[in-house]
């Protein structure tokens, strides 16, 4: 039955799923929550690879829990996909790493790929959520070489940023603290996660005559 109902989901649907409201309330709580880890520094006391493992236990959970919770693998199977696309406009943040290495608080072998990387990300995000419908087989193809792009750059983000981390801890001291430590404890997983819902997605589907 589960299959079936997979099989039917369209790429485009409600931006807000009847079962947006626990979705969002949960998110909401999490964001509060990593926002008091931030504010009381527990994440910058944690040494290197500590942070990265948190991150990467953040993204198995929520994939866990988008299989697991009824409620949230509804919400995933058949929210627009265009909703997920312009969640990744948070990596305008991208900006942020440029000024903190013009700065001197984040280190040019990260800064740079991540800043623009990201900034490329968002430019092609805002380019298809309100111009091309993921439905149509050239908008799927558009939405399914993003998504590839995309995932592949968060991952080299993530990647370098634990490198730089047990090389050089203080070099990245930055991405502990507030605001970007937020990053880690909540944006990164959500990126990561919604890169592979949408995969699953655009893969699965029939894009429409």
């Amino acid at each position: 039955m589960r299959r079936r109902d997979h099989e039917a989901d369209p790429l485009v649907g409600p931006w807000l799923p009847p079962d947006a409201g626990p979705v969002l309330t949960v998110l909401a709580v999490w964001l509060a929550a990593a926002y008091l880890v931030g504010l009381a520094g527990w994440l910058a006391a944690i040494r290197p690879p500590g942070p990265q493992v948190v991150l990467v236990g953040l993204t198995i959970a929520l994939l866990a829990a988008t299989r697991r919770w009824p409620t949230l693998r509804r919400f995933a199977s058949v929210v627009d996909v265009r909703a997920l696309v312009l969640f990744h406009v948070t990596r305008l943040v991208g900006v942020y790493f440029l000024a903190l290495h013009a700065r001197g608080d984040l280190p040019r072998a990260f800064a740079l790929p991540a800043g623009w990387g990201d900034n490329v990300v968002v430019i092609g995000a805002l380019f298809l959520v309100p111009l091309v419908r993921p439905d149509t087989p050239v908008g799927r193809r558009l939405y399914l070489a993003w998504n590839v792009v995309g995932l592949f750059d968060i991952l080299g983000v993530v990647g370098t940023a634990a490198r730089l981390a047990l090389a050089e801890p203080g070099s990245m001291r930055a991405l502990l603290e507030l605001p970007l430590s937020l990053l880690l404890t909540f944006v990164v997983p959500i990126i990561i996660a919604t890169h592979v819902l949408m995969l699953v997605r655009l893969m699965r589907a029939a894009p429409a005559r």
